[in-house]
């Protein structure tokens, strides 16, 4: 008969394991533990500490901040997965140096990082540009639209929202009466119905205690558009998976890389977000050590759904070297003579009328070559240092350059083409590494405030699997 070795589920085993040898060189887990030991500033959180004299000794938030990477670098949300590695995973166990933090404690760090978040962005970003990954000559911006930890079904205006209370507090009398009945019946049964009335009872609380003293939420137009008794913040959006109740993930996308340069998530659609998008990515590059004018000469594409009056003025501001140049708008018309007078009072003259290209109609206006020979705003008037005066068109139907017409034939053209097709190749795998690879489908805090720090840390994510990848940090 053949003869087994003995085997025994429940026998002990005692493992000698050095905790440091499981962060292999060349791996994610040993690039998060580097950057946060060298490069990352742990000093901003020592302000929310406040036990130097009294209270318990805190976990390290070196420590905490290296499992979060890592969780969510793996496609864990949820703090009770990460709490859960922390006590079976070798890596999660050696990065946390055993102490295995609970998921309570893990939440409350993410959910208050609003103020450091920022900081450990630019930190990440700092070692990207030493590494050499950054300064590409294109740009792309795009966004995702990601549900929030709340259902649709807490959406509406004020008014339906108070009809679905009246109606709830209906439901809730009928089950009290239905329960008041129910002496003779089963416990089971009886169960059951303490179980609806309870959260009938807990859905009345919620609504009476949002429509206290709420007014109404407005859009970006002015009228009512849907509150959240649940989470306020978020909004109705349409998507590519239909209508989600969430938020407006945004990313700017540096080509070189594709290293994210600015990340933010935003309430709104996506025309709305194009100019704080910008505005962060310039803060966060100052920050590094980059000029203001890092921008300038360099291409920038995003979707049809940034197209707007007010994103392509934005776009016309970046473009221009500063000092800005004068433009149309910084000119006045003098009707009595029939001319226009330049910021230092000079006269410019009509030389032709009725002009037709192919975005508008326009009237021609010439400035006297002595006066712009000898004017000390020279170089805030023209584009060329051998440019003899100024010329200014004026569009017969409005002063204002029809920046939409303008766009629509760049697009057009065959480099236009050739350039906004690069778009895909830059910024949608960034956000398939995310919310595919990484699993951020959804997110699991509620407020802007918390959404946006749980997206600024995937996209910190990003960068550091960038700098592992491309970077050769070992």
């Amino acid at each position: 008969m053949a003869k087994y070795k003995p085997s025994n589920e429940k026998q002990m085993v005692m493992l000698p394991i050095s905790l440091q040898d499981q962060l292999v060189p060349g791996t994610l887990e040993h690039t998060i533990n580097r950057l946060v030991e060298e490069n990352i500033d742990l000093s901003v959180f020592d302000e929310r500490y406040k036990n130097d004299e009294t209270g318990a000794a805190a976990i390290h938030p070196k420590i905490l901040l290296k499992v979060i990477l890592l969780a969510y670098a793996r496609g864990m949300i949820s703090s009770r997965q990460i709490e859960r590695a922390c006590q079976e995973n070798i890596i999660f166990i050696a990065l946390s140096y055993g102490y295995a933090p609970d998921y309570s404690t893990i939440a409350s760090f993410i959910s208050s990082m609003q103020s450091e978040v920022q900081t450990l962005f630019s930190d990440v970003l700092l070692v990207c540009e030493e590494l050499g990954l950054l300064d590409g000559i294109h740009f792309s911006l795009d966004g995702v639209k990601l549900s929030a930890n709340v259902s649709k079904e807490w959406s509406g205006t004020i008014e339906e929202l108070k009809h679905k209370r009246d109606k709830l507090e209906e439901k809730l009398k009928r089950v009290i009466a239905e329960h008041g009945q129910a002496d003779q019946h089963p416990q089971v049964e009886i169960e059951r119905q303490k179980k609806r009335e309870r959260r009938f009872q807990l859905q009345v609380e919620r609504l009476n205690e949002f429509l206290k003293d709420r007014e109404p939420k407005l859009g970006s137009e002015g009228k009512e558009i849907q509150s959240n008794a649940v989470d306020n913040a978020s909004v109705k959006m349409p998507s590519s998976h239909g209508v989600v109740q969430g938020y407006n993930a945004q990313a700017l996308v540096d080509s070189k890389h594709q290293v994210i340069l600015a990340a933010e998530a935003f309430a709104s659609q996506d025309h709305e977000n194009l100019k704080p998008m910008l505005a962060g990515a310039k803060k966060n590059l100052v920050s590094i050590g980059k000029t203001p004018d890092y921008f300038e000469g360099k291409g920038l594409t995003a979707d049809s759904n940034y197209h707007s009056l007010n994103s392509l003025k934005v776009c016309k501001e970046n473009a221009t070297s500063k000092p800005k140049l004068f433009t149309a708008a910084d000119f006045t018309f003098d009707a009595t003579r029939q001319v226009y007078l330049c910021p230092h009072g000079k006269e410019l003259t009509c030389h032709a009328r009725g002009q037709v290209n192919r975005h508008r109609t326009y009237d021609l206006y010439h400035a006297r070559t002595e006066d712009c020979a000898a004017c000390p705003l020279r170089l805030r008037c023209l584009k060329k240092a051998d440019t003899v005066c100024r010329n200014l068109s004026i569009q017969v139907d409005s002063q204002q350059p029809n920046l939409i017409d303008e766009m629509n034939a760049k697009i057009d053209s065959e480099q236009g083409k050739k350039i906004y097709a690069r778009r895909l190749a830059i910024v949608e795998p960034v956000f398939a590494n995310i919310c595919v690879h990484k699993h951020m489908d959804r997110f699991t805090l509620r407020s802007k405030r918390k959404v946006d720090v749980q997206w600024r840390l995937f996209a910190l994510v990003h960068n550091i699997g960038k700098s592992q990848l491309f970077g050769a940090l070992i």
